[in-house]
């Protein structure tokens, strides 16, 4: 072999790794899997951004820039895997077993909630039904109004996941609806944060994250929105390099 290559494939080998590279801790929750990156040097309290929808691994880690501020501040990341679901109160009481288990662990009683798309109405339904375990949250293009996505472009795992025909649900949409839920967050002044495209046709930006916005300051809670100008739904810079959702996080009290 080559010296300078072996001299190379040593020093790889002996460099500590980075915690992005370390592979997260996982565990069985029921009919889910955990996981957990935890950041080498916790903050006080042992905060986690409990990042969703995560699906059969911590995508979120994926996100270079956010994963590691979040982890060099000590905030450690977290998902759950409960597959295509889309908040009913079934899947949101599995959540919470697993919001169970991080405490259990030692992580604090009150996660930052981050979602992504779908994951906006995962975290938000989560919220709106304990509010009291809130730190903030946040969301990326998320989806916060259950009839104008999942009705539309996932009806049979919306209808699936709540167990309810479409005729069903929608009579009931108002005590399922995170965006007609939002009383107990307000009462309980959780801040929020959103970065959505004003071109997005997957997920409104009118219909989800600005009807969010408007609704949240009505009743005189504190969201900050950032609009992206002609993008819509996608993974880019604009979206997982937001220096605005980094200091919103980084700014928590």
């Amino acid at each position: 072999m080559n010296i300078r290559l072996l001299i190379l494939l040593l020093v790889c080998l002996l460099r500590p790794l980075t915690a992005q590279e370390v592979p997260p801790e996982t565990f069985e929750i029921g009919d889910g899997r955990a996981f957990i990156q935890a950041a080498p040097k916790p903050a006080e309290g042992r905060p986690w951004l409990w990042y969703a929808p995560t699906l059969r691994s911590l995508s979120f880690g994926e996100r270079k820039g956010y994963f590691e501020t979040f982890m060099k501040a000590g905030i450690s990341i977290a998902g759950f895997d409960l597959g295509e679901v889309r908040g009913s109160p079934a899947s949101t009481a599995k959540f919470t077993q697993f919001y169970e288990a991080m405490v259990k662990r030692g992580f604090s009683k009150k996660p930052i909630l981050l979602g992504q798309s779908r994951g906006g109405l995962m975290t938000l339904a989560w919220a709106f039904r304990n509010p009291d375990k809130v730190r903030a949250w946040v969301g990326i293009y998320p989806v916060c109004n259950l009839a104008s996505w999942p009705l539309i472009r996932s009806e049979a795992a919306t209808l699936a996941d709540f167990s309810l025909s479409k005729e069903a649900l929608l009579a009931r949409l108002p005590e399922f609806n995170p965006i007609d839920n939002l009383k107990g967050l307000l009462e309980n002044e959780v801040p929020m944060f959103a970065v959505h495209g004003d071109s997005d046709v997957v997920v409104p930006y009118d219909l989800n994250t600005q009807l969010l916005k408007e609704r949240y300051e009505t009743g005189g809670g504190k969201i900050q929105v950032k609009v992206i100008p002609g993008e819509g739904h996608k993974v880019g810079p604009s979206f997982f390099q937001c220096q605005e959702l980094v200091d919103f996080v980084l700014g928590l009290p």
